[in-house]
């Protein structure tokens, strides 16, 4: 294989979360006077960290969000896991195959520990992590686009950058990908393909089952 670490971002990629915390954030920014839509929840804010949200209302319309945004969010985005939280279809087959082949992989997510730990939990995922290899924004303070969560990352798993591929749904997150030098490949569940291709990928894929051929 030609990596010697495969990177996975969390959201939309491991567990189809994206639609289910988007429709709740869209829903609590309105509620809070700032009218925002579902697709304008996934066009904004789709891969980001949480302080991406603060800084674009705060910059939009020049107030502050609510103090206790980030845990009422949060909470309600864990009550609609609950009832509703799925893994992507394939992914637990990716990480068996990866498991199988020898081959070292991690997650690396705009999502804080808690929120990555309660979707993998809820979905079974949890098997297949351990908790060396769950890596969060909350560790490194900016999220994507930066690179500074995939560069942390690698680091903390003993890569050189080059040496990793990382697989995104986001075009935050290609561009995040890319900046850290590393190859990316877009899984385009969510993402039209030529979003994540302006964004820089080194290849696209529309079924989990299609990735270890890429990896090869």
């Amino acid at each position: 294989m030609r990596y010697d670490l495969v990177i996975f971002d969390n959201d939309g990629v491991l567990v189809d979360s994206e639609p289910i915390s988007n429709r709740v954030l869209a829903a609590y920014l309105t509620e809070l006077g700032h009218p925002t839509t579902y697709e304008e929840s996934i066009r904004d804010y789709m891969g980001s960290a949480v302080h991406r949200i603060h800084d674009l209302v705060l910059e939009r319309t020049g107030r502050q969000l609510p103090a206790d945004f980030d845990t009422t969010l949060h909470s309600r985005i864990f009550e609609a896991f609950d009832r509703e939280l799925q893994p992507i279809k394939g992914a637990a087959e990716v990480l068996e195959y990866l498991v199988a082949s020898g081959i070292p992989y991690c997650v690396a997510s705009s999502g804080t520990h808690e929120r990555i730990r309660v979707g993998h939990a809820r979905t079974g995922l949890d098997e297949w992590f351990e908790e060396s290899w769950i890596f969060s924004a909350e560790d490194v303070g900016r999220g994507k686009p930066t690179p500074d969560l995939f560069l942390h990352a690698a680091r903390s798993m003993g890569v050189e950058p080059a040496r990793c591929v990382v697989v995104e749904d986001s075009p935050l997150g290609v561009q995040a990908a890319r900046a850290a030098g590393m190859d990316v490949y877009g899984y385009t569940g969510m993402t039209p393909a030529e979003r994540l291709t302006e964004a820089g990928v080194n290849g696209l894929f529309g079924a989990m089952a299609e990735l270890p051929q890429l990896l090869a």
